[in-house]
């Protein structure tokens, strides 16, 4: 309820204003107006705890945390700068000049000790609305409770770009973690809203029908939150789930396409794997998969229910036949390590992987966290490349390897940050 009044909040700001919300943070910073920074902040940024602490419009990157004593903040590893008070609330705030085209770290302090640290993307230009695109409409948050996974219940979006064809059939990608591409997450983090309008208005990919999954709640979960039960299991359980249980809801108010050419799916983190399982069990459904920060590491990993983990997938993708599949896959050198496993060395296994046995994938590997900001920051790129060369007039294409990947060698592990020996 309290996302749902700050997105409404945003909106009627937003119109008010003629400018887009991000703008009047920024604006408001720039000039030094406390009151309007302390009414926007107050009802505006969710989780300045610290990990989405930071706002970019442009070159402008402002960066607001709440704490109850002064706060800093350290960008890119340099040395942290103070930030300015906000009278009347426990909000610190500091607008800054940085690079775009890259990622940035940062890291809020209070007290000498770390608020919280994260990675904001510089946004390219397909990130921001651009003059003239007409805008896709996102129906209203609906539930469903499964039978497929008992006693849980879940939310999910559907935004579909202006001019799908929900009539005869729109193009798919379904989304993981849907509720961080709704209202002013989507606007902190990935821009997946404003992103598929303009690709779309450029005619770079079709206009298409994205429905956005939350996890679910209740069920079988130590607690109340499925995640890691839905994402992070090695199984054909959550393909069933959206194939039988979510796209019927869907298609009782949209149509959408059939053919596995004309559907993807997406997630970050847990979501990736989840997006990469559900195409390999289901490849006449799926054919597209976009994968960020995917923790392909034993989440799941129940050797007393013969259940295997996420660093299978890679295993699986050497061992067995090819399937018809195009994969972006991206991670970063500061991914996490931990008694999970290893993030980054997975995915470069999975990388490779697919690229020994000859499949359309990219892999793009930065040096970024275990953070969305790469992601957001490759997404009009990445989303071009998955849908490239598409045709509504087809039904089937047999995805190969583009000359340029085929020329170059697998991925080479050097550290980084020790002496080579």
């Amino acid at each position: 309820m309290r996302r749902i009044c700050i997105l409404l909040f945003f909106c009627a700001s937003a119109l008010w204003a003629q400018t887009h919300p991000l703008q009047q943070l920024i604006d408001a910073a720039r000039a030094g107006n406390t009151a309007k920074l302390k009414e926007l902040l107050a009802s505006g940024l969710p989780g300045l705890q610290g990990r989405d602490g930071a706002a970019v419009w442009g070159q402008d990157f402002l960066f607001a945390v709440e704490s109850e004593k002064p706060a800093t903040v350290s960008i890119d590893h340099q040395p942290a700068v103070a930030l300015n008070s906000i009278p009347g609330t426990k909000y610190w705030y500091r607008l800054m000049t940085l690079r775009l085209g890259t990622t940035h770290n940062y890291n809020y302090f209070a007290d000498g000790k770390s608020l919280g640290t994260y990675d904001v993307a510089g946004y390219n230009p397909d990130s921001y609305p651009l003059p003239g695109v007409a805008h896709g409409t996102l129906s209203p948050m609906k539930t469903l409770q499964s039978k497929i996974y008992p006693g849980m219940s879940a939310n999910y979006w559907v935004y579909v770009n202006a001019g799908a064809d929900t009539v005869n059939g729109a193009p798919l990608m379904v989304w993981q973690d849907g509720e961080t591409i709704v209202g002013n997450l989507d606007l902190l983090r990935l821009r997946l809203q404003t992103v598929s309008d303009n690709l779309v208005a450029k005619k770079l990919i079709p206009p298409m029908m994205h429905v956005l999954i939350q996890p679910g709640t209740g069920g079988e979960a130590t607690g109340t939150r499925m995640r890691s039960i839905l994402y992070d299991t090695v199984s054909d359980r959550y393909s069933k789930y959206v194939l039988q249980e979510i796209l019927p809801e869907v298609e009782k108010t949209y149509k959408v396409r059939q053919d596995a050419y004309s559907r993807a799916l997406a997630g970050a983190s847990s979501g990736a794997i989840c997006a990469f399982n559900v195409a390999w069990y289901a490849p006449d459904q799926f054919s597209r998969v976009l994968s960020h920060i995917g923790s392909y590491v034993p989440l799941q990993w129940h050797p007393e229910q013969n259940q295997d983990g996420g660093y299978i997938v890679s295993q699986r993708v050497r061992r067995d036949p090819k399937k018809n599949m195009r994969v972006w896959l991206s991670d970063g050198t500061d991914d996490q390590e931990g008694g999970a496993g290893s993030w980054p060395l997975n995915n470069i296994m999975l990388a490779n992987s697919l690229k020994i046995k000859g499949y359309d994938f990219h892999f793009r590997f930065g040096e970024g966290m275990h953070a969305i900001a790469q992601g957001a920051l490759d997404l009009p790129e990445s989303l071009t490349w998955l849908w490239r060369d598409y045709d509504p007039a087809k039904k089937d294409q047999t995805y190969q390897m583009d000359e340029a990947e085929k020329a170059k060698p697998v991925f080479r592990v050097k550290v980084a940050n020790r002496e080579a020996w």
